[in-house]
């Protein structure tokens, strides 16, 4: 009888054990990436004019930009981390190695700012970019804000059922 190995044939402890050739794991990534920008058309390019058109409506937005401009002095490092955030999770290239939750967990947001985040990056997508490629990076914002509200609000000590949205309590305001 033929062995695992001479047949090709892996059983589930030999997969699972199995040492990664790192140039084979390269290789794969490498296909997986082209293969996103062959269906997609997404490429470096195009992640650079939606994260600078984005952000450029961030900025200007009654909502959300007084929360970025509280805290980001400098905007090109900021955009830059975003260009390789997007990539990695548009493209999966892996280029980002940041950890997103932690910076956002101390932030004042809750549904209303994920709601307006998400429809300026929606316009943004629709306005700059292919519909394939608009309707690719939208699932994947979509994911994200979902994530991140759901994050935030167990941070804050609120467990959502599915369909509930986080919305912080406010202090009406009474005169003096």
């Amino acid at each position: 009888m033929a062995s695992a190995r001479s047949t090709g044939y892996q059983t589930g402890m030999e997969s699972r054990f199995r040492i990664e050739d790192p140039a084979g794991a390269a290789a794969r990534r490498e296909a997986a990436v082209q293969q996103l920008r062959d269906e997609t058309g997404i490429d470096e390019v195009m992640i650079d004019a939606l994260v600078e058109g984005f952000y450029a409506r961030v900025r200007n937005d009654a909502l959300i930009g007084p929360i970025f401009a509280a805290r980001i002095d400098d905007w090109g490092p900021h955009l830059a981390q975003m260009k390789l955030f997007w990539s990695s999770i548009a493209l999966s290239t892996g280029v980002y190695q940041g950890r997103p939750m932690p910076k956002h967990l101390p932030l004042p947001i809750d549904a209303r700012h994920f709601d307006r985040w998400l429809e300026l990056f929606v316009e943004t997508a629709q306005d700059l970019c292919p519909p394939v490629a608009a309707a690719h990076f939208i699932e994947r914002a979509r994911r994200i804000a979902v994530s991140l509200e759901l994050g935030i609000a167990t941070a804050n000590g609120v467990m959502l059922a599915k369909g509930e949205r986080f919305v912080r309590s406010t202090q009406a305001w009474t005169p003096e």
